[in-house]
């Protein structure tokens, strides 16, 4: 029990990968596929931002006044920030994506009628 505890972050991104794959591959409506993209992405975020996460350390700001300063800090004392400021790049990225695929699945779906993947397929057939 304890091995899911100190990992818990772990185990609930490796969950919400297999949920997120089972979306996008075993689904054949197109807006589920989009959810299980988003649900994807969420997990690789919520790995990075795990793996940036250290016990007992504090975020890397400098309280020194002046150019007399406080010596130097140990870099072991402080959180990394880089995984967390890559992952708000990362959560931009995947709203801009989102909003993109749902424009074109509003748009698909006005032409052809469905959302179903397979009938979509056959329609685009049909019309060329």
């Amino acid at each position: 029990m304890e091995l899911i505890s100190e990992r818990f972050p772990y185990w609930m991104t490796a969950i919400l990968v297999v949920v997120g794959l089972y979306g996008m591959i075993g689904k054949r409506n197109l807006l589920k596929k989009l959810i299980g993209m988003n649900i994807f992405q969420s997990a690789i975020i919520l790995f990075f931002i795990a793996g940036g996460i250290r016990e007992g350390a504090s975020v890397p700001i400098f309280f020194g006044g002046g150019h007399g300063g406080h010596g130097h800090a140990d870099p072991a004392d402080f959180v990394n920030p880089l995984p967390h400021v890559l992952m708000l790049t990362a959560i931009v990225v995947s709203v801009a994506i989102t909003g993109v695929a749902l424009s074109f699945l509003v748009r698909s779906h006005r032409r052809f009628g469905t959302r179903d993947e397979t009938e979509l397929l056959k329609r685009m057939d049909e019309k060329s």
